[in-house]
């Protein structure tokens, strides 16, 4: 039985990703739904602890406003292989539709994986995007209120997304619980993030086409 407090929530307390299948195959798939629900589970909470303060949690699903207008969104080399796994094995649907938005991005473009409003990647999309909440009043057309009004967005609760760091590091070989917390602690396991807006998308799409040729064939 849910409690009061998870019912009152605008916020789902989160559900694991499953793909049982597909770890048989990539091993490195267990590694990034394990960070992606401790990152998940810390995100629920933080904005369950906005809302008991009073505070209205403005994102709303229809809502794409920080894929449009953000040009400095953080994303890991494991989360580029789950997106480049997912899109190219388990995305249906506008599969043409992406090719074509990842051949012509170019930088500073809406996010390449935004589709009719609606992102096309949403169970592997970043910790990042995962992390970005917005409270009291939805975004302004062209805003990034990280930086016109950083109070009304949601500070993730650190203890959470280190451990979902502390998940992912044996994907850059480090294996030692001790060296990976010497990591978190210094906070030297950013060295490994790009900007979503300056990878090559087009090798994505070409990736696809190849995928998709094989499967037809």
């Amino acid at each position: 039985m849910k409690n009061k407090k998870q019912i009152k929530s605008g916020h789902k307390s989160p559900g694991r990703l499953s793909f049982p299948e597909e770890i048989k195959v990539h091993p490195w798939l267990s590694l990034l739904i394990d960070a992606y629900y401790i990152a998940d589970k810390g995100i629920a909470e933080a904005v369950r602890l906005e809302e008991r303060k009073g505070r209205k949690l403005a994102c709303r699903r229809e809502c794409s406003h920080c894929c449009k207008t953000h040009n400095t969104i953080p994303v890991y080399p494991l989360e580029l292989v789950g997106l480049s796994w997912y899109v190219t094995e388990k995305l249906t649907g506008p599969r043409e539709i992406l090719k074509k938005q990842l051949r012509d991005y170019r930088a500073n473009d809406p996010c390449p994986f935004l589709i009719d409003g609606v992102c096309s990647v949403h169970p592997v999309r970043p910790v990042s995007c995962r992390q970005f909440n917005v409270f009291n009043q939805p975004c302004a057309e062209g805003e990034d209120p990280f930086y016109t009004r950083r109070e009304d967005v949601l500070t993730p609760i650190r203890n959470y997304v280190d451990r979902a760091f502390f998940i992912m590091l044996p994907f850059y070989g480090v294996e030692s619980e001790s060296e990976r917390w010497k990591i978190i602690e210094s906070n030297s396991v950013h060295q490994f993030v790009k900007l979503m807006q300056t990878c090559n998308w087009k090798s994505l799409a070409d990736k696809m086409e190849e995928f998709d040729r094989k499967d037809s064939g």
